[in-house]
């Protein structure tokens, strides 16, 4: 299922706002990140309905990203 556009965009700047809060990474920081992550691939194509769940599983989601990308480095 395809979520409205608008509210995809709204969830998307919780969500980076949330993470940028979490990992004390900035906002600039926190946006690149989210925008060349899995996580936001799936939530662009509606997989999974992940946009239903919430912004926190969202970004406990991609804490676990980031620290696979900056640790494997």
């Amino acid at each position: 299922m395809k979520a409205n556009p608008i509210l995809l965009q709204r969830k998307y700047a919780r969500v980076i706002e949330l993470f940028s809060e979490k990992t004390g990474a900035t906002l600039d920081e926190s946006l690149d990140f989210f925008y060349h992550s899995d996580e936001y691939k799936l939530l662009r194509d509606g997989v999974s309905d992940l946009h239903c769940m919430s912004d926190d599983y969202i970004v406990e989601d991609l804490i676990l990203e980031y620290k696979t990308t900056y640790v494997l480095r």
